[in-house]
């Protein structure tokens, strides 16, 4: 099992180009479902969840071809050969359940496994299912799987969500693409990826409005077609980067960041002691001078502080001065990370959903195991301050989630490579 040695105490130099966003990517992947054309899309990263996302995708019958240049795919469902997704491909991920709702709405039945519970806790599908069943699907849970029918075609409904879902907004709003009539979704989230996957599918000839707002209309229409779509970059992988600049006292420039997509991350490292600006290709970052300053946040939906960089803003204040309150709203479980940062020297007490974090002068390098995807980039920038060689092991959640993490840090004067066994 491959493993990511750093010598730390490097100042990051240079520029690092954002790829396309993961969470973007998969529900997007998934939108080829709901047509019999073929759905081009651009600027897809190179990660394992992309991989599986392909790989269920093709056993329901969909034909993956590269569509010229890298990143770039054509997704063909001109014929849906099975309307199950197996638990063997769901367990592997959990956006893999992002297949049902077009599932449901383009063959009028879906069978899904459920995708069971997570490093990070179990993050139900309960919302996904009562929004289906909102637009005339009779949903059973048997053996294991989510059977869905929707003999008739599903109807447009009025659905409020009780509370944010990211994964249950982007499932309802690819179904209501087909749904006879119009469909309101109310406290919808209102995350970067849901506005792309949104304007993805109006391309593909959907009716959607409200876009960008936590209020969709969707006015179904009988089919989709195809089109060419580019996904946007990640902002998690930009908010990581953005972290490792503040963490190392170097200077980044990240190359294709939206600084639009990340201002709440800038609002907090600027009352860190971090400078980000906007520059014409994307963001640069920079530490003001002296040590980082202790700040207090509290992860929320979109627009607030997102919960994907919880772990990396964790490791960031560990070598801040004074003390920091982390507090997660959106996930249970998700400090996981804090023993291991222990293990470096971090001085963090973890009080029920808040951490304290009292900063130390520095960290020091030693043998850490990742526990999830967002934990284990935190582990590395960790290894990047600290004094002396850490070994982070377990990294295929790593390679989940950042593509060519080494080769991107290295290339700014990391000290960083791969050991593989």
């Amino acid at each position: 099992m491959d493993r990511i040695l750093i010598r730390g105490g490097v100042p990051l130099s240079g520029t690092i180009t954002i790829g396309g966003a993961k969470n973007a990517a998969l529900p997007l992947m998934a939108a080829s479902l709901l047509s019999g054309e073929p759905l081009t899309l651009r600027n897809l990263p190179d990660l394992a969840d992309v991989r599986t996302m392909a790989q269920l995708l093709m056993q329901h019958g969909v034909a993956i071809e590269a569509a010229g240049g890298q990143g770039a795919l054509a997704l063909s469902a001109r014929r849906i050969a099975s309307t199950t997704a197996p638990y063997d491909l769901v367990r592997k991920m959990r956006a893999s359940v992002l297949v049902l709702g077009p599932l449901i709405a383009r063959c009028g039945r879906a069978r899904v496994s459920l995708p069971g519970g997570c490093a990070i806790g179990t993050r139900p599908v309960d919302l996904h299912i009562a929004g289906l069943q909102r637009l005339g699907a009779t949903v059973e849970l048997n053996g294991g799987y989510i059977e869905a029918h929707a003999r008739n075609g599903l109807k447009g409904a009025e659905i409020v969500f009780p509370s944010v879902s990211v994964g249950a907004t982007e499932n309802l709003l690819m179904a209501a693409t087909l749904a006879a009539g119009e469909t309101r979704l109310i406290n919808a989230a209102r995350e970067p990826e849901i506005t792309d996957l949104a304007h993805c599918l109006n391309a593909m000839g959907a009716e959607i409005s409200g876009i960008g707002s936590d209020r969709l209309t969707i006015r179904g229409v009988a089919a989709l077609h195809g089109a060419s779509h580019s996904v946007i970059p990640d902002r998690i992988e930009t908010g990581t980067y953005m972290m490792a600049a503040a963490a190392t006292g170097g200077e980044l420039r990240l190359h294709g960041g939206r600084l639009d997509h990340v201002d709440a991350v800038r609002r907090a490292l600027d009352a860190a002691g971090v400078c980000v600006s906007e520059a014409a290709d994307g963001i640069t970052v920079s530490r003001r001078n002296g040590r980082l300053a202790g700040i207090d946040l509290m992860t929320e939906p979109y627009p607030g502080f997102p919960t994907d960089l919880q772990a990396q803003v964790m490791a960031l204040m560990t070598v801040a001065e004074g003390a920091s309150m982390i507090t997660e709203t959106i996930f249970e479980n998700r400090f996981m990370h804090v023993p291991e940062l222990a293990r470096m020297g971090a001085n963090i007490t973890v009080h029920g959903a808040s951490a304290l974090v009292r900063g130390v002068p520095r960290l020091m390098g030693a043998p850490v195991m990742a526990t999830d995807l967002r934990a284990s980039v935190s582990l590395v920038l960790a290894g990047l301050v600290a004094v002396g060689e850490t070994v982070v092991n377990r990294v295929y959640h790593l390679d989940r989630g950042y593509e060519r993490i080494e080769a991107k840090l290295s290339a700014c004067g990391a000290r960083i490579e791969r050991l593989r066994d």
